[in-house]
């Protein structure tokens, strides 16, 4: 629930309502003042200000006001800001309360004035004083943002209680934003909702969204998605570009509901075309997946583009998966990496990991492993449980050293802004304020703040920020681990169509945490995700249905969803299909087409394709046996820190096949397979292995491969 009321001042803008201040004009005055605002009503702006110039001149506040008005609006006059505040401060100084919140108006924005929020702030509270209900907001609003002045959430609630007794459609829904995130007043979703609803009983629409957010949610009432849907609907109607946004994903999602595509893509593109960020985002998602329209791989992409350009960092980070796919687009490796890089920098952990794939295989980049290592911990840090598998898998290669991705020069003003902003209740800046407090970018990193800015945004119904709650409250960053809330907050954003959050929701029934186990439910969460072409989901599916049990295992299946993710360029997905290949499990046997989809993932730098395909040429299966080349891609596995792949070299340097026969070397690596292999069957025949090499070798040649050992680091 972001608060757009309290970033903007609320301003007397149509003429036609202020005119009727003019009914408690003098009885001297009355009859030219009201010749005036029936002229005004009728569009006759000249003659409005051939009756109220002479009383303006003469002294009349209500008239000065007034021809404030039509220079400031530009209405009968030329728009003069300059000549507009000489005649608000001559009926200010008077104590006309229109005037003086105009005057305040003025200053604030420095419109015919320098801005200068102490003089906006003087007039402000003369008219507030005379219960100015604008004025009172305006107050209440410069304490709530700290624009010019100290931020003082707790002033600012007072003023806006006192706007919003008066019926004041702002102020209401600015307590109901303090009331639902417990800032400057006390917690209360039950106020939160009475403050929504009279604000939305005026029409406002931003109020009329958020109440419906309490709805979805159920905080402070009960949880209802048929009355939320009413309320974006009503919402909508009103021009909430979010709440349009928010009914097309119930339609996608079947939320209080008949799930329908068409309709949802209906709703999307309402709000899409009025440059709805999430809804662009969205909208490109069902034409990439052919949901609700025709596939249109290229649509999808001007979709995300249009996202990408407001600087929204999911349509970034998806226009940076089309060109890593080439889908929509020719493939440019060097353009992925260019918009996962935006989008990583500003704190999304999907491209984060996306970022760091591309530089440990090396795809538009120099292969970096440091490098992959440091964003793969960034997204690590917001719960990426993709991004801690690609590290422990790391990791088991050699240790990694501690590395920190030095602060932009701007970051630390960045994280001002969104404290700012946060502050204010702008959701958006208190997940990102969240996001930079976890990576300690700009910021002393401190997980703890983190979870709670998480945690302001998420009730807000921010999707992003109750994904990044779960995986905080999965992993025990800054909460107490409790998978039962981490279990809640992913359904909260799965709901509204987060696809890690369904994708994570999906692994935690797979594997009973949190909830009941059920494979069935598992599968259905994935199913979501990969709906919205998520290439992990995608995976995750391939793997259910490779290991699941009962009626869930389903090779075909696991093929199926595989070829999807392989598609994605996902290279476990591609090595996966070659292990079916190679072993006949959903297919029929084809060591040439296994060889084929090893290929295609160990050119991505895979290292257990790589052993795979390093074992079809040592075999000759597929391809003509060839030793030579089984060396060669043996050893790019084993310098990832591949166990199997060094086994398997240190055999080919103990027989001298493919490489010259070298005892110290096949010591060397079956030393290394043994560190690296669990304990079991694979890690005592590497020992085994070393105890036979070490027969073929003196002492000094045992201390020489133990010294290459010790000092070996991964590439």
């Amino acid at each position: 629930m972001t608060s757009g009321a309290s970033t903007t001042r609320l301003f007397a803008a149509l003429l036609a309502a202020i005119w009727l201040a003019a009914a408690s004009l003098e009885s001297a005055a009355a009859e030219p003042l009201e010749d005036g605002v029936a002229a005004a009503e009728r569009g006759d702006f000249a003659t409005a200000l051939r009756l109220w110039q002479p009383l303006a001149q003469a002294g009349n506040a209500e008239a000065q006001f007034l021809l404030g008005l039509m220079h400031r609006n530009g209405r009968g006059v030329a728009q003069n800001d300059i000549a507009a505040v000489a005649w608000f401060r001559r009926a200010a100084l008077q104590g006309f309360a229109e005037s003086q919140n105009s005057l305040g108006q003025m200053y604030d924005t420095g419109r015919g004035v320098s801005a200068n929020s102490t003089e906006a702030m003087k007039w402000y509270r003369r008219a507030a004083a005379q219960g100015h209900a604008d004025a009172q907001f305006n107050i209440g609003n410069l304490y709530d943002t700290g624009d010019g002045m100290a931020e003082d959430p707790e002033e600012a609630a007072k003023w806006y209680r006192l706007a919003a007794d008066q019926g004041h459609a702002d102020a209401q829904h600015n307590l109901g934003v303090m009331h639902a995130a417990g800032r400057g007043i006390d917690q209360d979703d039950d106020a939160a909702v009475a403050w929504f609803r009279r604000a939305a009983e005026q029409q406002h629409a931003k109020a009329t969204y958020n109440l419906g957010l309490m709805h979805a949610s159920g905080r402070g009432v009960a949880q209802d998605d048929g009355e939320a849907l009413r309320l974006y609907r009503l919402a909508a109607e009103l021009g909430s570009t979010a709440a349009q946004n928010n009914i097309g994903v119930a339609y996608a999602n079947g939320r209080g509901v008949k799930q329908d595509d068409t309709e949802a893509v209906k709703w999307y593109r309402r709000a899409a075309e009025q440059d709805n960020a999430a809804a662009q985002n969205n909208l490109g998602g069902m034409y990439e997946t052919g949901r609700g329209v025709k596939q249109d791989y290229a649509e999808a992409v001007a979709w995300y583009r249009r996202t990408a350009d407001q600087l929204d960092t999911n349509g970034q980070n998806n226009l940076g998966r089309m060109y890593a796919a080439g889908r929509g687009v020719e493939q440019d490796d060097d353009e992925a990496v260019a918009w996962y890089q935006r989008a990583a920098e500003r704190g999304n952990a999907t491209a984060q990991v996306n970022l760091g794939g591309m530089y440990e295989a090396g795809r538009g980049v120099d292969r970096d492993r440091d490098e992959a290592i440091i964003w793969y911990r960034l997204a690590a840090a917001q719960g990426r449980a993709l991004a801690r598998q690609k590290l422990q898998a790391l990791a088991a290669v050699a240790p990694i050293a501690p590395a920190a991705r030095p602060a932009p020069p701007d970051e630390s003003a960045e994280a001002r802004r969104y404290r700012q902003l946060a502050a204010q209740g702008n959701a958006d800046a208190q997940h990102d304020l969240a996001v930079l407090l976890v990576t300690g970018r700009g910021v002393a990193a401190d997980p703890s703040e983190a979870a709670l800015w998480f945690l302001r945004a998420a009730e807000q119904g921010h999707r992003e920020a109750q994904a990044n709650l779960g995986a905080a409250y999965e992993i025990g960053r800054g909460v107490r681990r409790d998978d039962n809330e981490a279990v809640k907050w992913y359904r909260r954003a799965a709901d509204q169509g987060n696809a890690i959050a369904q994708t994570n929701l999906g692994s935690m029934y797979r594997d009973g945490r949190g909830v009941k186990r059920d494979e069935d439910q598992a599968g259905e969460w994935y199913r979501r995700a990969a709906a919205q072409g998520f290439v992990h989901a995608e995976f995750n599916l391939g793997i259910l249905y490779a290991t699941g049990g009962g009626a869930i295992r389903d090779y075909a299946e696991a093929l199926r969803w595989y070829r999807l993710a392989a598609e994605h360029g996902y290279a476990q997905a591609e090595a996966n299909i070659g292990l079916m290949y190679a072993s006949g499990r959903g297919v029929k046997r084809d060591d040439a087409e296994a060889v084929k989809w090893f290929s295609h993932a160990a050119e991505q730098g895979n290292a257990s394709a790589q052993n795979s395909l390093a074992n079809m040429y040592d075999d000759g299966r597929g391809v003509p046996q060839n030793p030579v080349i089984a060396a060669r891609w043996y050893l790019r596995a084993a310098e990832q820190g591949h166990a199997a792949a060094q086994g398997n070299l240190g055999l080919l340097h103990a027989n001298g096949r493919g490489v010259p026969q070298d005892f110290v070397r096949a010591h060397l690596w079956f030393s290394l397979a043994a560190a690296q292999f669990p304990p079991g069957n694979d890690r005592d025949i590497a020992e085994q292995n070393r105890v036979a090499a070490a027969k073929h070798l003196t002492p000094a040649q045992i201390a020489e491969a133990d010294r290459l050992a010790r000092e070996w680091k991964p590439k």
